[in-house]
């Protein structure tokens, strides 16, 4: 738990253990990482990232577009269940929601396609071999859904209101746009305006390509808009993928998504992608629905689609925690445990996630700090 004494402590010497900027998945992970930890930090947030705040929040291990594990899902969703009850104990909220993954099969080569997969020993904890039959006369799928197990959602935008909430309260959050201008090493570590740190760790998102210690990564950011929908004739207790997802939020109501855009690097929602989703949603569902809402968001993605953790190659006291694209509620708490033993521990980072695999072919394009 966030203690008083150790706020108290804060007060009294304006040092912590570690600055964090960011505050989605990637940063309120880490921020819960270095609590368990009994790290002292505070954080420095603005609104100009929303990635998080859009997101669906579906914990599934398997890409169902072709039927193959996700990387490091089963590690990752080891740590899913025990992370966020954590959470939900000391927000005093409800976040994890055990929620069965439908994917509707468009034809006899499908269904194949899934039984072959699903006796592959990598698969077979995920992939029901049974063909579910449609009941649900609102969804059009005459040929059945397969099931995928061990999934559930994770209600992203109650945990960020409440992890600003509690840190609000404690006096841990400055809800200001971060000066880089004003970060300098000291002895001690890093210093910002009057604050001391001995560590700084940057969880920005899409907003890391403004870092001018980072932005050297190749975080290329794609932008995903939902709809919600209001369908009271739909019924569904699943979320159910077809070529795109519809998730039940309760009251009737259904996130459905989402876009992948490359080139619109904008927050505000368009009516392209609206038409685009309605389209899809329309193509396997019969009954009537009004749209009640649409958001957008730069997910922060890789070219190689794996995350961006680890420290600057100049200075020893910046680090990065970022990349995390569609899948931040699985990736974060392993990726932040990873960068705090690398930090405390100096524990070497999996290949696949540490920026030294990008940061060896740029090094000299690497800036300093002035």
């Amino acid at each position: 738990m966030l203690g008083v004494l150790r706020v108290s402590f804060f007060y009294l010497w304006d040092m912590v253990d570690y600055i964090v900027v960011g505050l989605g998945l990637a940063g309120v992970s880490f921020c819960e990482t270095l609590d368990r930890n009994n790290k002292t930090f505070m954080v420095f947030n603005d609104a100009s990232q929303t990635s998080s705040q859009v997101a669906g929040g579906l914990y599934n291990p398997v890409i169902l577009k072709r039927f193959t594990m996700a990387w490091r899902a089963k590690e990752q969703l080891a740590l899913v269940t025990p992370f966020y009850e954590v959470l939900e104990k000391k927000l005093g909220v409800s976040l994890n929601q055990l929620l069965p993954v439908w994917r509707r099969f468009a034809s006899v080569e499908e269904q194949n396609h899934w039984f072959e997969a699903a006796d592959k020993v990598e698969l077979s904890s995920y992939l029901s071999n049974t063909i579910h039959p449609n009941k649900n006369k609102a969804i059009d799928a005459p040929f059945g859904f397969g099931e995928v197990v061990h999934t559930g959602k994770i209600d992203v935008q109650k945990l960020l209101v409440s992890y600003k909430e509690l840190l609000l309260s404690k006096g841990m959050l400055h809800t200001e746009t971060f000066d880089f201008d004003a970060l300098e090493l000291n002895d001690k570590g890093v210093s910002y305006k009057n604050h001391q740190a001995k560590k700084i760790v940057f969880a920005e998102g899409f907003g890391m390509k403004q870092n001018p210690y980072f932005n050297y990564l190749p975080l290329t950011g794609t932008k995903g808009e939902y709809v919600t929908v209001k369908a009271p004739g739909l019924k569904e207790s699943h979320a159910v993928k077809a070529t795109i997802f519809s998730i039940p939020k309760g009251d009737d109501e259904y996130l459905i998504g989402a876009t992948y855009k490359w080139k619109d690097s904008s927050n505000d929602p368009t009516e392209a992608s609206r038409t685009e989703l309605m389209e899809k949603f329309e193509a396997f569902i019969t009954c009537d629905y009004k749209v009640i809402d649409q958001v957008a968001g730069i997910r922060p993605t890789v070219t190689d689609r794996r995350p961006l953790v680890g420290k600057h190659p100049k200075h020893e006291n910046l680090y990065v925690l970022n990349g995390f694209g569609s899948r931040g509620v699985m990736i974060a708490p392993m990726a932040s445990e990873a960068l705090y033993q690398l930090a405390e521990n100096e524990c070497a980072i999996t290949a696949e996630m540490d920026i030294t695999r990008f940061t060896k072919k740029h090094f000299q394009e690497v800036p300093s700090l002035p």
